[in-house]
Protein backbone atom coordinates (compact mmCIF):
# COMPACT_ATOMS: atom_id res chain seq x y z
CA UNK A 1 0.00 0.00 0.00
CA UNK A 2 1.51 3.29 -1.11
CA UNK A 3 1.71 6.13 1.38
CA UNK A 4 2.18 9.83 0.88
CA UNK A 5 5.29 11.53 2.24
CA UNK A 6 5.14 13.76 5.27
CA UNK A 7 3.40 17.10 4.59
CA UNK A 8 5.88 19.39 2.87
CA UNK A 9 6.35 23.06 3.76
CA UNK A 10 4.36 25.62 1.86
CA UNK A 11 5.66 26.90 -1.46
CA UNK A 12 8.22 29.65 -0.92
CA UNK A 13 7.37 31.40 -4.18
CA UNK A 14 5.81 30.89 -7.61
CA UNK A 15 8.94 29.30 -9.07
CA UNK A 16 9.07 26.70 -6.29
CA UNK A 17 5.42 25.87 -6.89
CA UNK A 18 6.15 25.32 -10.59
CA UNK A 19 9.22 23.17 -9.89
CA UNK A 20 7.58 20.98 -7.26
CA UNK A 21 4.58 20.34 -9.49
CA UNK A 22 6.96 19.42 -12.32
CA UNK A 23 8.71 16.93 -10.03
CA UNK A 24 5.41 15.07 -9.84
CA UNK A 25 4.72 15.11 -13.56
CA UNK A 26 2.68 18.31 -13.95
CA UNK A 27 4.15 20.97 -16.24
CA UNK A 28 2.55 24.33 -15.46
CA UNK A 29 2.97 27.76 -16.96
CA UNK A 30 3.56 30.90 -14.91
CA UNK A 31 -0.13 31.76 -14.69
CA UNK A 32 -1.09 28.36 -13.30
CA UNK A 33 1.88 28.22 -10.93
CA UNK A 34 0.97 31.68 -9.64
CA UNK A 35 -2.61 30.59 -8.97
CA UNK A 36 -1.49 27.51 -7.04
CA UNK A 37 0.99 29.56 -5.00
CA UNK A 38 -1.72 32.10 -4.12
CA UNK A 39 -4.09 29.30 -3.14
CA UNK A 40 -1.64 28.03 -0.53
CA UNK A 41 -0.98 31.53 0.81
CA UNK A 42 -4.49 33.00 0.74
CA UNK A 43 -6.27 29.78 1.82
CA UNK A 44 -8.81 30.16 -0.95
CA UNK A 45 -10.30 27.43 -3.16
CA UNK A 46 -9.34 27.30 -6.85
CA UNK A 47 -11.96 26.89 -9.56
CA UNK A 48 -10.55 25.45 -12.80
CA UNK A 49 -12.78 25.71 -15.87
CA UNK A 50 -12.16 24.52 -19.40
CA UNK A 51 -12.70 21.67 -21.86
CA UNK A 52 -12.30 18.07 -20.74
CA UNK A 53 -8.82 16.61 -20.82
CA UNK A 54 -6.67 19.72 -20.30
CA UNK A 55 -5.28 18.69 -16.88
CA UNK A 56 -7.75 20.12 -14.35
CA UNK A 57 -8.14 16.95 -12.31
CA UNK A 58 -4.47 16.07 -12.67
CA UNK A 59 -3.53 19.38 -11.03
CA UNK A 60 -5.27 18.35 -7.81
CA UNK A 61 -3.53 14.96 -7.86
CA UNK A 62 -0.12 16.54 -8.43
CA UNK A 63 -0.77 19.20 -5.78
CA UNK A 64 -1.49 16.46 -3.24
CA UNK A 65 1.79 14.71 -4.02
CA UNK A 66 3.79 17.95 -4.16
CA UNK A 67 2.55 18.99 -0.70
CA UNK A 68 2.49 15.50 0.86
CA UNK A 69 -1.24 15.75 1.59
CA UNK A 70 -3.90 13.06 1.34
CA UNK A 71 -6.33 13.52 -1.57
CA UNK A 72 -10.08 13.39 -0.97
CA UNK A 73 -12.26 13.39 -4.08
CA UNK A 74 -15.93 14.21 -4.53
CA UNK A 75 -17.08 13.19 -8.02
CA UNK A 76 -20.18 15.23 -8.84
CA UNK A 77 -23.10 13.96 -10.91
CA UNK A 78 -26.66 14.95 -11.76
CA UNK A 79 -29.16 14.33 -8.95
CA UNK A 80 -26.49 14.19 -6.25
CA UNK A 81 -27.68 15.38 -2.84
CA UNK A 82 -25.90 16.52 0.29
CA UNK A 83 -26.03 13.07 1.94
CA UNK A 84 -23.54 11.80 -0.64
CA UNK A 85 -21.34 14.87 -0.33
CA UNK A 86 -21.51 15.98 3.32
CA UNK A 87 -22.68 13.24 5.68
CA UNK A 88 -25.51 10.88 6.48
CA UNK A 89 -26.75 9.12 9.58
CA UNK A 90 -25.99 5.42 9.89
CA UNK A 91 -29.57 4.33 10.55
CA UNK A 92 -28.65 0.65 10.49
CA UNK A 93 -26.12 1.16 13.26
CA UNK A 94 -28.60 3.24 15.25
CA UNK A 95 -31.21 0.48 14.97
CA UNK A 96 -28.69 -2.17 16.01
CA UNK A 97 -27.73 -0.19 19.10
CA UNK A 98 -31.41 0.32 19.91
CA UNK A 99 -32.03 -3.43 19.83
CA UNK A 100 -28.97 -4.12 21.95
CA UNK A 101 -30.03 -1.51 24.51
CA UNK A 102 -33.69 -2.49 24.44
CA UNK A 103 -33.65 -3.67 28.06
CA UNK A 104 -31.97 -0.46 29.16
CA UNK A 105 -34.62 1.59 27.36
CA UNK A 106 -37.26 -0.51 29.09
CA UNK A 107 -35.85 0.37 32.46
CA UNK A 108 -35.96 4.07 31.56
CA UNK A 109 -39.69 4.06 30.83
CA UNK A 110 -40.91 1.26 33.14
CA UNK A 111 -42.24 3.58 35.81
CA UNK A 112 -43.60 6.23 33.43
CA UNK A 113 -47.15 7.29 34.21
CA UNK A 114 -48.37 7.32 30.59
CA UNK A 115 -47.24 7.21 26.96
CA UNK A 116 -46.46 10.92 26.80
CA UNK A 117 -44.08 10.67 29.73
CA UNK A 118 -42.38 7.65 28.15
CA UNK A 119 -41.83 9.59 24.94
CA UNK A 120 -40.39 12.53 26.85
CA UNK A 121 -37.93 10.31 28.65
CA UNK A 122 -36.80 8.64 25.43
CA UNK A 123 -36.51 12.03 23.70
CA UNK A 124 -33.96 13.08 26.30
CA UNK A 125 -31.71 10.33 24.98
CA UNK A 126 -31.66 11.71 21.41
CA UNK A 127 -28.16 13.07 21.86
CA UNK A 128 -26.93 9.52 22.43
CA UNK A 129 -28.13 8.28 19.04
CA UNK A 130 -27.45 11.50 17.11
CA UNK A 131 -23.79 11.89 17.87
CA UNK A 132 -20.61 11.57 15.85
CA UNK A 133 -20.62 7.86 16.76
CA UNK A 134 -23.43 7.32 14.23
CA UNK A 135 -22.33 9.92 11.68
CA UNK A 136 -21.05 8.60 8.33
CA UNK A 137 -18.73 11.29 6.96
CA UNK A 138 -18.63 11.91 3.23
CA UNK A 139 -15.77 13.70 1.39
CA UNK A 140 -16.71 17.26 2.35
CA UNK A 141 -17.11 16.54 6.07
CA UNK A 142 -14.08 14.24 6.04
CA UNK A 143 -11.94 17.05 4.60
CA UNK A 144 -13.08 19.41 7.35
CA UNK A 145 -12.79 16.92 10.21
CA UNK A 146 -9.51 15.29 9.13
CA UNK A 147 -6.71 15.19 11.68
CA UNK A 148 -4.21 15.68 8.85
CA UNK A 149 -4.18 18.41 6.15
CA UNK A 150 -5.72 17.23 2.87
CA UNK A 151 -6.36 18.30 -0.71
CA UNK A 152 -10.08 18.25 -1.50
CA UNK A 153 -10.98 17.74 -5.16
CA UNK A 154 -14.57 18.59 -6.10
CA UNK A 155 -14.58 17.22 -9.63
CA UNK A 156 -16.98 18.35 -12.38
CA UNK A 157 -19.03 20.56 -10.08
CA UNK A 158 -20.99 21.77 -13.13
CA UNK A 159 -22.65 18.34 -13.35
CA UNK A 160 -24.16 18.67 -9.87
CA UNK A 161 -27.50 20.35 -9.25
CA UNK A 162 -27.66 23.91 -8.03
CA UNK A 163 -28.86 22.67 -4.61
CA UNK A 164 -25.50 21.00 -3.99
CA UNK A 165 -23.74 24.09 -5.26
CA UNK A 166 -25.51 26.06 -2.51
CA UNK A 167 -24.37 23.52 0.10
CA UNK A 168 -20.76 24.19 -0.88
CA UNK A 169 -20.93 27.91 -0.08
CA UNK A 170 -20.47 27.55 3.69
CA UNK A 171 -17.58 25.15 3.21
CA UNK A 172 -15.78 27.32 0.67
CA UNK A 173 -16.12 30.57 2.61
CA UNK A 174 -15.81 29.51 6.26
CA UNK A 175 -14.27 26.02 6.02
CA UNK A 176 -16.97 24.69 8.30
CA UNK A 177 -20.07 22.50 8.09
CA UNK A 178 -23.22 22.92 10.17
CA UNK A 179 -25.01 19.75 11.33
CA UNK A 180 -28.36 20.54 13.00
CA UNK A 181 -28.23 17.61 15.46
CA UNK A 182 -24.63 18.25 16.54
CA UNK A 183 -23.63 21.81 15.73
CA UNK A 184 -20.93 23.42 13.62
CA UNK A 185 -17.78 21.49 12.80
CA UNK A 186 -14.83 23.69 11.87
CA UNK A 187 -11.74 22.60 9.98
CA UNK A 188 -8.86 21.36 12.10
CA UNK A 189 -6.53 22.06 9.15
CA UNK A 190 -7.57 24.22 6.23
CA UNK A 191 -7.73 21.98 3.15
CA UNK A 192 -6.50 22.96 -0.29
CA UNK A 193 -9.74 22.88 -2.30
CA UNK A 194 -9.72 22.42 -6.09
CA UNK A 195 -12.99 22.59 -8.03
CA UNK A 196 -13.18 21.62 -11.71
CA UNK A 197 -15.83 22.42 -14.31
CA UNK A 198 -16.22 21.42 -17.96
CA UNK A 199 -18.62 24.34 -18.56
CA UNK A 200 -21.71 22.21 -19.20
CA UNK A 201 -23.62 24.91 -17.32
CA UNK A 202 -22.91 28.30 -15.77
CA UNK A 203 -21.92 28.26 -12.11
CA UNK A 204 -23.40 30.77 -9.70
CA UNK A 205 -21.72 34.08 -9.01
CA UNK A 206 -21.72 33.25 -5.28
CA UNK A 207 -19.63 30.15 -5.89
CA UNK A 208 -17.18 31.89 -8.21
CA UNK A 209 -16.80 34.79 -5.79
CA UNK A 210 -15.40 32.45 -3.15
CA UNK A 211 -12.72 31.01 -5.43
CA UNK A 212 -9.61 31.94 -7.31
CA UNK A 213 -10.58 31.38 -10.93
CA UNK A 214 -8.51 30.01 -13.78
CA UNK A 215 -9.53 28.92 -17.27
CA UNK A 216 -7.42 26.08 -18.68
CA UNK A 217 -7.41 25.64 -22.44
CA UNK A 218 -5.41 23.33 -24.68
CA UNK A 219 -1.73 24.30 -24.49
CA UNK A 220 0.26 25.71 -27.37
CA UNK A 221 2.23 23.28 -29.53
CA UNK A 222 5.55 23.81 -27.75
CA UNK A 223 4.15 23.14 -24.28
CA UNK A 224 2.12 20.13 -25.43
CA UNK A 225 5.27 18.68 -26.97
CA UNK A 226 7.07 19.28 -23.69
CA UNK A 227 4.31 17.41 -21.85
CA UNK A 228 4.61 14.43 -24.20
CA UNK A 229 8.39 14.37 -23.73
CA UNK A 230 7.99 14.41 -19.94
CA UNK A 231 5.72 11.33 -20.02
CA UNK A 232 8.42 9.13 -21.60
CA UNK A 233 6.07 7.73 -24.23
CA UNK A 234 8.84 6.04 -26.20
CA UNK A 235 8.02 7.96 -29.38
CA UNK A 236 10.93 9.64 -31.14
CA UNK A 237 11.14 13.41 -30.86
CA UNK A 238 10.65 13.96 -34.59
CA UNK A 239 7.47 11.86 -34.64
CA UNK A 240 6.22 13.56 -31.46
CA UNK A 241 6.56 16.96 -33.12
CA UNK A 242 4.58 15.76 -36.14
CA UNK A 243 1.95 14.08 -33.94
CA UNK A 244 1.34 17.30 -32.02
CA UNK A 245 0.78 19.14 -35.31
CA UNK A 246 -1.77 16.55 -36.43
CA UNK A 247 -3.60 16.62 -33.09
CA UNK A 248 -3.85 20.40 -33.24
CA UNK A 249 -5.27 20.12 -36.78
CA UNK A 250 -7.83 17.61 -35.49
CA UNK A 251 -8.89 20.08 -32.80
CA UNK A 252 -9.59 22.64 -35.51
CA UNK A 253 -12.21 20.32 -37.03
CA UNK A 254 -15.82 20.64 -35.97
CA UNK A 255 -15.74 17.63 -33.65
CA UNK A 256 -18.13 16.76 -30.89
CA UNK A 257 -15.14 16.00 -28.64
CA UNK A 258 -11.68 17.30 -29.47
CA UNK A 259 -8.66 15.14 -28.58
CA UNK A 260 -7.45 15.84 -25.04
CA UNK A 261 -3.87 16.08 -23.82
CA UNK A 262 -4.11 12.71 -22.09
CA UNK A 263 -5.41 11.14 -25.31
CA UNK A 264 -2.50 12.67 -27.24
CA UNK A 265 -0.15 10.98 -24.77
CA UNK A 266 -2.02 7.68 -25.24
CA UNK A 267 -1.71 8.05 -29.02
CA UNK A 268 2.03 8.65 -28.73
CA UNK A 269 2.43 5.54 -26.58
CA UNK A 270 0.30 3.52 -29.01
CA UNK A 271 2.48 4.49 -31.96
CA UNK A 272 5.63 3.73 -29.96
CA UNK A 273 4.34 0.26 -29.02
CA UNK A 274 3.59 -0.44 -32.69
CA UNK A 275 7.16 0.53 -33.56
CA UNK A 276 6.07 3.25 -35.98
CA UNK A 277 8.93 4.98 -37.76
CA UNK A 278 6.84 7.25 -40.00
CA UNK A 279 3.41 8.84 -39.52
CA UNK A 280 1.50 7.72 -42.60
CA UNK A 281 -2.21 8.21 -43.20
CA UNK A 282 -2.73 4.44 -42.96
CA UNK A 283 -1.18 4.04 -39.53
CA UNK A 284 -2.87 7.18 -38.20
CA UNK A 285 -6.26 6.08 -39.53
CA UNK A 286 -5.93 2.62 -37.99
CA UNK A 287 -5.18 4.11 -34.55
CA UNK A 288 -7.60 7.06 -34.60
CA UNK A 289 -9.90 5.32 -32.11
CA UNK A 290 -7.35 6.19 -29.41
CA UNK A 291 -8.24 9.89 -29.67
CA UNK A 292 -11.61 9.98 -31.46
CA UNK A 293 -14.53 8.54 -29.49
CA UNK A 294 -17.65 9.29 -31.57
CA UNK A 295 -18.68 7.69 -34.86
CA UNK A 296 -19.51 11.00 -36.52
CA UNK A 297 -16.14 12.41 -35.50
CA UNK A 298 -14.38 9.28 -36.74
CA UNK A 299 -15.83 9.61 -40.25
CA UNK A 300 -14.83 13.25 -40.40
CA UNK A 301 -11.29 12.67 -39.16
CA UNK A 302 -10.76 9.66 -41.45
CA UNK A 303 -11.53 11.91 -44.42
CA UNK A 304 -9.23 14.66 -43.13
CA UNK A 305 -6.19 12.62 -42.07
CA UNK A 306 -4.74 12.04 -45.60
CA UNK A 307 -4.72 15.78 -46.29
CA UNK A 308 -3.11 16.47 -42.91
CA UNK A 309 -0.29 14.05 -43.67
CA UNK A 310 0.10 15.08 -47.32
CA UNK A 311 -1.74 18.13 -48.71
CA UNK A 312 -1.64 16.54 -52.18
CA UNK A 313 -3.05 13.21 -51.06
CA UNK A 314 -6.23 11.72 -52.54
CA UNK A 315 -8.77 10.30 -50.08
CA UNK A 316 -9.09 6.52 -50.69
CA UNK A 317 -12.49 5.21 -51.75
CA UNK A 318 -12.54 2.95 -48.68
CA UNK A 319 -12.97 6.02 -46.50
CA UNK A 320 -16.14 7.16 -48.24
CA UNK A 321 -18.37 4.43 -46.84
CA UNK A 322 -18.80 3.27 -43.28
CA UNK A 323 -17.95 -0.30 -44.26
CA UNK A 324 -19.91 -2.12 -41.56
CA UNK A 325 -20.68 -4.98 -43.94
CA UNK A 326 -24.39 -4.93 -43.11
CA UNK A 327 -25.28 -5.68 -46.74
CA UNK A 328 -28.09 -3.15 -47.11
CA UNK A 329 -27.13 -2.64 -50.72
CA UNK A 330 -27.85 1.09 -50.68
CA UNK A 331 -25.54 3.78 -51.96
CA UNK A 332 -23.55 5.79 -49.50
CA UNK A 333 -23.09 9.51 -49.50
CA UNK A 334 -19.56 10.66 -50.23
CA UNK A 335 -17.41 11.39 -47.21
CA UNK A 336 -17.35 15.04 -46.16
CA UNK A 337 -14.48 17.02 -47.50
CA UNK A 338 -11.96 18.05 -44.86
CA UNK A 339 -12.53 21.59 -43.67
CA UNK A 340 -9.67 24.03 -43.70
CA UNK A 341 -7.37 23.86 -40.74
CA UNK A 342 -7.88 27.57 -40.20
CA UNK A 343 -11.18 29.27 -40.77
CA UNK A 344 -11.78 32.71 -42.23
CA UNK A 345 -12.70 34.22 -38.88
CA UNK A 346 -9.11 34.05 -37.67
CA UNK A 347 -9.95 31.45 -35.02
CA UNK A 348 -6.47 29.92 -35.20
CA UNK A 349 -6.78 27.55 -32.23
CA UNK A 350 -10.45 26.72 -32.69
CA UNK A 351 -11.36 28.33 -29.36
CA UNK A 352 -14.64 29.75 -30.66
CA UNK A 353 -15.70 26.36 -32.00
CA UNK A 354 -14.95 24.67 -28.68
CA UNK A 355 -16.69 27.42 -26.74
CA UNK A 356 -19.83 26.89 -28.84
CA UNK A 357 -19.79 23.19 -27.98
CA UNK A 358 -19.54 24.03 -24.25
CA UNK A 359 -22.80 25.99 -24.23
CA UNK A 360 -25.77 24.41 -22.35
CA UNK A 361 -28.14 22.59 -24.67
CA UNK A 362 -25.46 22.17 -27.32
CA UNK A 363 -26.55 18.56 -28.02
CA UNK A 364 -30.23 19.41 -28.44
CA UNK A 365 -29.97 19.86 -32.22
CA UNK A 366 -28.89 17.79 -35.11
CA UNK A 367 -29.91 14.35 -33.93
CA UNK A 368 -32.65 12.09 -35.19
CA UNK A 369 -36.09 13.37 -34.20
CA UNK A 370 -35.00 16.84 -33.07
CA UNK A 371 -37.72 19.23 -34.29
CA UNK A 372 -37.03 18.80 -38.01
CA UNK A 373 -33.45 20.02 -37.75
CA UNK A 374 -32.34 17.40 -40.23
CA UNK A 375 -34.54 18.61 -43.06
CA UNK A 376 -38.13 19.48 -43.96
CA UNK A 377 -40.82 17.09 -42.83
CA UNK A 378 -42.92 15.22 -45.37
CA UNK A 379 -46.62 15.99 -45.21
CA UNK A 380 -48.98 13.04 -44.74
CA UNK A 381 -52.30 13.17 -46.64
CA UNK A 382 -55.57 12.38 -44.82
CA UNK A 383 -56.11 9.40 -47.09
CA UNK A 384 -52.73 7.98 -46.27
CA UNK A 385 -53.39 8.38 -42.56
CA UNK A 386 -56.72 6.60 -42.81
CA UNK A 387 -55.12 3.75 -44.74
CA UNK A 388 -52.42 3.42 -42.12
CA UNK A 389 -54.54 3.48 -38.99
CA UNK A 390 -58.07 2.42 -39.95
CA UNK A 391 -59.18 -1.08 -39.01
CA UNK A 392 -59.03 -3.53 -41.86
CA UNK A 393 -61.47 -6.35 -42.34
CA UNK A 394 -59.89 -9.71 -42.54
CA UNK A 395 -61.53 -12.81 -43.99
CA UNK A 396 -62.69 -15.24 -41.38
Amino acid sequence: MSTLPEPAPAFADVEEARLRLAEHGYLSDDRLATTVFLQTRLDKPVLLEGPAGVGKTQLALSLAHATGRRLLRLQCYEGQDETKALYEWDYGKQLLYTQILREKIGSIVEDAADLNESIERIAKQDSVFFSERFLAARPLLEAIDSDDPVVLLIDEVDRADEALEAVLLELLSEFQISIPEIGTIRAKHLPYVVLTSNNTRDLSAALKRRCLHLFLDYPDAERELEIIRSKDTGLSDALAVRLVEIVRDLRDLDLRKAPSISETIDWARTLAVLGVEELTSDILSSTLNVVVKYERDLKKTLAAIPKMVDPNAVVPDSLHGHGHGHGHGHDHDPAPQPPAARDDSGDVDGKAARAAKDKPGRHDKGYYGADNKLGPSRAVSPGQGSRSFSARKRPV
